[in-house]
């Protein structure tokens, strides 16, 4: 390996592979979005929720009566939810239905959830 200065530090690799991080380190801006997206799945009533709509469109009522989360605390997971944008909503009439932004979330819960099992079998 190589020993190089590489923006005033000293790498023990190799400038293809230095060049080739630095073009695939998110930006700042990204990584703070990352951090929210991260946060927001750090959390049991907002993973119930988010598993519940990841099967259906759901209302604050039906999404209450359904995860056993009083709906006060439901529609503020749900605000937080929106605000990273896991979470969209639309209105029917008087009432808000509730369903996941895109497909991501339920391939990332599946990741996890797979690795939380393989770890536990080990």
């Amino acid at each position: 390996m190589l020993n190089y200065a590489y923006m005033n530090a000293t790498l023990l690799l190799d400038a293809v592979t230095a060049g080739e991080i630095t073009d695939k380190l998110p930006s700042d801006n990204a990584l703070c979005s990352l951090s929210d997206y991260f946060s927001a799945l750090a959390d049991v009533t907002r993973l119930k929720i988010l598993s519940a709509l990841s099967v259906s469109t759901l209302c604050v009522t039906d999404i209450s009566a359904l995860t056993g989360i009083n709906q006060t605390t439901v529609s503020h997971q749900l605000r937080h939810l929106k605000s990273v944008r896991l979470v969209k909503s639309t209105r029917q009439g008087k009432v808000m239905f509730y369903s996941l932004s895109d497909k991501g979330f339920s391939i990332i819960m599946g990741c996890a959830v797979s690795s939380v099992f393989e770890r536990e079998s080990v």
